[in-house]
């Protein structure tokens, strides 16, 4: 059954955007600092490493649909059925799920993920090990619905987490694991007594707390494998903010509003557990404010200002969290302003590619990352190890700062090369400053507050997605 080319793209393009907007949506003022210092320095270590992969990856490809959310029984876009059992849930789900009869990734191979991710400058990697249809891209003994339950079972890396962290860990990266709290595949959360109405749990936990106390074993036990048996771990990255107590939903919060059970999974006894496994492991409870929620996550979306508080952007680099055959991926001059924005407001960006059935990514992401790279070589100076200066953004300029030195950054539009003579926006620079663009040796002149840039030097630089001026 081919539904890649049933669901159209304009649909998948309205739902990435309007799930987005809804998980964006929190209250950033009651974050928690950790105090373990463990957990600090950790968070220090990624906090310098600003720029990150995600991937999402499951059955899912194969059809070439949105992620798991074709199984939710809401009225929202990005829920919405398409293909020959679309008219009945029931019919959808089953033939949903036997997608991992024909799974075959024949293509897998992290070490080019890996490879190409580094030389694009990428430090750190979060793999959806489980999303919220429940098929885990893991060995778990604890489900049938699994990778290694598939044709790929036969192929040496067929355990494809394993062998997306060791691929990644060889090339230095920190790691991360993306598991979905929600699993649609598991009785225990979407019980066959009552079928599920929405994306929560299908009965009252309080009513019924054998059923949930399986759930929470099951989810314990899920996050345990990941943590003790796939070597060294930096990021445990949960999604699927509606499981949580009763206590943190914020009733100002258009999404958490409509949460309609306590969903308590006890974190604390999670995270505990977690760093026995990995100390100084960095907890991610995605929208649940409190001490488990070690970062924040903004989905799809850039704050408009500085944020002092640890956080990352998780974005796309075409339109879709999941493969789709056609994807729109942004420019390369998007992505480094992307990251540069992102940066100079205090925060990581994490960006997504989505593998297709066969293992592979568009050859389109690859050459995307290349030429990331090639402006990282000469300018990551101004990225990695920084922090943010005051004014942080204004106009087409953005700044960091890594000791004595200030880091400005000129957006350039498409094409454009840098100007003969300029001034970055809100900074004032002393008279005696050395002034250089990265990349290049000549020392610039300043003269009345603007920097002047001899034509050999707009020569030699060439033409740049951002220009970097190192103040020193």
């Amino acid at each position: 059954m081919k539904l890649n080319k049933i669901l159209p793209y304009l649909l998948l393009l309205l739902t990435t955007v309007s799930f987005a907007q809804q998980h964006s949506e929190q209250n950033h003022s009651n974050y928690i600092a950790p105090t373990d210092p463990l957990v600090q320095q950790k968070l220090s270590k990624w906090q310098d490493v600003k720029f990150g992969l995600l991937m999402h990856w499951g059955t899912y490809s194969q059809w070439g649909i949105v992620e798991s959310w074709s199984l939710c029984p809401e009225d929202e876009g990005w829920c919405e059925r398409r293909g020959p059992h679309s008219h009945d849930w029931f019919e959808y789900k089953k033939a949903y799920e036997e997608i991992g009869k024909t799974f075959n990734p024949v293509k897998f191979n992290p070490e080019r993920w890996a490879l190409a991710a580094k030389n694009a400058g990428m430090k750190y990697v979060v793999f959806t090990t489980k999303h919220h249809d429940g098929f885990a891209m893991f060995d778990s003994k604890y489900t049938d619905y699994k990778i290694t339950n598939t044709p790929f079972k036969s192929n040496p890396k067929a355990n494809v987490t394993k062998e997306v962290l060791s691929a990644f860990r060889n090339q230095g990266f920190m790691t991360g694991t993306y598991f979905s709290k929600p699993d649609w595949n598991t009785p225990s959360y979407w019980w066959k007594y009552f079928p599920p109405k929405d994306r929560n749990v299908s009965y009252d936990p309080k009513k019924y707390p054998d059923q949930w106390n399986k759930f929470k074993e099951f989810t314990y036990n899920q996050i345990e494998e990941l943590m003790s048996d796939y070597g060294s771990v930096d990021i445990l990255w949960l999604d699927g903010g509606w499981i949580r107590p009763k206590s943190t939903i914020d009733p100002n919060i258009s999404w958490q509003k409509s949460i309609p059970y306590d969903q308590d999974i006890d974190m604390a006894k999670i995270a505990k557990m977690a760093r026995s496994h990995q100390p100084g492991l960095l907890v991610v409870d995605r929208t649940v404010t409190g001490e488990f929620e070690n970062y924040v996550t903004p989905e799809q979306s850039i704050p408009d200002h500085y944020m002092s508080i640890p956080w990352e952007s998780c974005l796309t680099m075409g339109d879709s969290w999941s493969y789709i055959p056609k994807e729109n991926f942004k420019s390369t001059e998007k992505l480094v302003h992307t990251l540069i924005d992102i940066v100079a407001k205090g925060g990581n960006l994490l960006l997504n590619i989505a593998p297709g059935p066969d293992g592979e990514w568009h050859e389109e992401a690859y050459q995307r990352l290349d030429e990331i790279g090639k402006w990282m070589n000469v300018n990551g100076v101004g990225i990695y190890e920084t922090k943010p200066a005051a004014p942080y953004r204004q106009g087409k300029w953005a700044y960091t700062k890594k000791g004595n030195t200030t880091y400005a950054f000129y957006l350039a539009e498409k094409g454009e090369t840098i100007p003969a003579s300029l001034k970055p926006e809100g900074l004032t620079i002393p008279a005696s400053a050395k002034i250089t663009i990265a990349g290049n040796k000549k020392v610039l002149r300043l003269k009345n507050g603007m920097i002047e840039v001899p034509a050999k030097t707009i020569a030699e630089v060439g033409k740049q997605p951002a220009y970097l001026f190192v103040i020193n």
